[in-house]
């Protein structure tokens, strides 16, 4: 079954392509359950049916960008909690060409990373998991609101090139793949959530691996440039953070891993330094979604998504509102 559902996704992933708001809807008809739900970032959030699903998500999407083409870079599939699910990220591209969620057009290129979890029962999706990074499509727009302390790039898919796993899985490399997940959050992160020095990075991943990270965080290299530009000033700014917990969904398909779910971090922003925010001392939650991929015994990728505009919102920073108001820009 797992293979009949990537084929789906990888099909409905094609029928994108310069979808318009007169076909959209018949499109999704094909894929998705009449009642289904999807669960996405700010200011979407969450949609039920069909009909609002392409209202307010599709429709403007593919009337803002006529030739959208669907790159996904990793496809993949498995079973949590008895439920089936089908999982892709990659880059949507296309030309902006008209206004999008009060984001103005700049009639260029426009690069819109995304990633998405499908349930998947008899043929249809049932229930979708959806990010996308909104400061990106803003970044190249023209617009920065916050600080970033690595580089915010245009994110690439495996270095393998071996992402699309659209046959039958290996379930013995499947497991492998999880357990070192497993462990690298419950031996790894979260046993030593008091700081760096404890959680053990050396011995999940690879000393030169390449972590993803969405826009306004950006990306690094290396066990050293994570710890610098992203995971030293996320520890400082959380010190109380509870992760790994509440998801939806996380499986292995062959040496790649995928999870999500929200909020699957909760803690109290306290420190500084990390969005270039001073420390508010509010209680906040994520949304988040990984891949991973896994080389011999350790990781070596892995691509993250954050609702950075929905956790900035928890604190009173209305990205939108100052969007459309022009304000707090960064030159």
């Amino acid at each position: 079954m797992s293979v009949q559902n990537k084929q789906l996704i990888y099909e409905f992933t094609k029928q994108l392509y310069k979808a318009t708001p007169e076909t959209i809807p018949n499109i999704l008809r094909t894929y998705y359950h009449e009642d289904a739900v999807m669960y996405t970032n700010h200011p979407f959030n969450e949609l039920t049916g069909i009909d609002e699903i392409s209202e307010v998500f599709y429709k403007p999407l593919v009337a803002s960008f006529p030739d959208l083409h669907k790159q996904s870079y990793i496809v993949m599939a498995g079973e949590y909690e008895g439920e089936s699910w089908v999982s892709t990220t990659g880059n949507m591209v296309g030309t902006f060409t008209k206004e999008w969620v009060d984001i103005p057009p700049h009639l260029g290129a426009t690069w819109i990373r995304y990633g998405e979890f499908h349930k998947m029962k008899e043929g249809k999706i049932v229930e979708t998991r959806m990010l996308v990074d909104m400061l990106d499509v803003m970044r190249q727009a023209g617009f920065r609101f916050i600080p970033t302390l690595a580089p915010e790039i245009t994110v690439p898919g495996p270095s393998s090139y071996d992402g699309v796993l659209l046959g039958r899985s290996d379930e013995e490399e499947s497991q492998k793949s999880l357990q070192l997940v497993e462990d690298m959050i419950f031996k790894g992160l979260k046993k030593a959530s008091s700081g760096l020095e404890k959680q053990g990075l050396e011995a999940f991943w690879a000393d030169d691996f390449m972590w993803y990270g969405p826009a306004g965080i950006g990306s690094t290299k290396g066990i050293q440039g994570f710890k610098d530009y992203h995971q030293g000033p996320f520890v400082k700014a959380l010190p109380d953070r509870v992760g790994g917990h509440n998801h939806a969904a996380r499986f292995a398909d062959q040496n790649y891993i995928a999870s999500t779910g929200w909020p699957s971090v909760e803690a109290t922003h306290t420190g500084v330094g990390w969005l270039g925010i001073p420390a508010p001392n509010r209680k906040v939650s994520m949304r988040v979604m990984d891949w991973w991929r896994r080389d011999g015994d350790l990781l070596v990728e892995n691509w993250v998504l954050i609702d950075i505009v929905e956790y900035l919102l928890q604190l009173d920073i209305d990205i939108f509102d100052r969007l459309r108001k022009r304000q707090y820009l960064i030159r």
